[in-house]
């Protein structure tokens, strides 16, 4: 009995670990490349695959996309400069037979011809167009990639430089000019401060003696017009004065005259001609007094 147990468990053992290793679940971003007996026979996944325990050989194969960092790589431009660049390529498994039956390492493959593809690109460039055009570098290292990692059934799409590092000379003159160009522009906008100040200023100045001169024109047009007012009346008063008030008037002027401690009087042609009249209206009046 004891043995009939020990059987069935060793039985039941080696079943669970044939199910185990004949049945696999392939997720939907794997794929499984099965060689039996050493030669490939296609694909496997996604979903539940059966396995020959022992015959089966399955090769897991990631089909989602991934990238490699490729650390500084020192390269020498078209003018001898001595430039070190990092960078990352993203890439992802178009073909999973081709990415396992191609390649052994596709890691380190790709790193070192990523590597010798930058100094090849690089070494066409002048130092000014590596710091100024690395869109332009990404996309021939993409395209240079992409050519070579299409027979190992690897697609690039994109490739970035993070980094580059100029020589050290060239750096201290970078940091010489922003700081040249920091300065002219602080130059600039101070330069541009005063102009919008003094254009300020001049046109306030201008508003104001546009606002004076106004002024002195309203106030000499008031001058005037009260002026010729006033003439206007002394016209109208003197246009009703008759030759008695006028006289009335002189003798009045007389009388100040009198009252001044003067010795000498002179008296202007026409007073004689004003007394004349005044007398010829005295006269007419104590004539036309007297009784008939």
């Amino acid at each position: 009995m004891t043995t009939l147990i020990v059987v069935g468990a060793v039985a039941g053992l080696f079943v669970l670990l044939f199910l185990t290793s004949s049945i696999k679940i392939v997720p939907e971003y794997k794929r499984i490349v099965l060689f039996r007996l050493g030669r490939m026979i296609g694909l496997r996944g996604p979903g539940l695959t059966f396995l020959i325990p022992i015959i089966d050989k399955p090769v897991w194969v990631d089909m989602r996309e991934f990238y490699l960092d490729i650390p500084h790589q020192t390269s020498i431009t078209k003018d001898n400069a001595p430039i070190s660049i990092d960078f990352i390529v993203f890439s992802k498994v178009v073909d999973a037979a081709m990415s396992v039956t191609q390649i052994d390492d596709f890691a380190g493959a790709a790193q070192n011809v990523a590597s010798t593809t930058l100094r090849s690109i690089v070494g066409d460039m002048s130092l000014d167009d590596v710091l100024a055009k690395r869109d332009h570098i990404n996309q021939a290292l993409r395209i240079k990639l992409d050519e070579i990692t299409e027979r190992w059934g690897v697609k690039v799409t994109n490739v970035e430089i993070r980094e580059v590092i100029p020589p050290p000379a060239v750096q201290e003159a970078m940091t010489r000019q922003m700081s040249a160009e920091r300065t002219r522009r602080a130059v600039v906008l101070e330069a541009d401060g005063s102009r919008e100040a003094a254009i300020t200023v001049a046109t306030g100045d201008k508003q104001a003696n546009i606002l004076q001169a106004e002024g002195e024109r309203q106030a000499s047009i008031l001058r005037a017009e009260g002026f010729a007012l006033a003439l206007r009346q002394i016209f109208e008063a003197a246009s009703v004065v008759d030759a008695k008030t006028m006289g009335i008037q002189y003798l009045e002027a007389l009388k100040v005259l009198g009252d001044s401690p003067s010795t000498k009087f002179v008296l202007p042609m026409e007073f004689t001609s004003m007394m004349r009249g005044i007398g010829n209206y005295v006269q007419n009046a104590f004539t036309e007094d007297k009784p008939a």
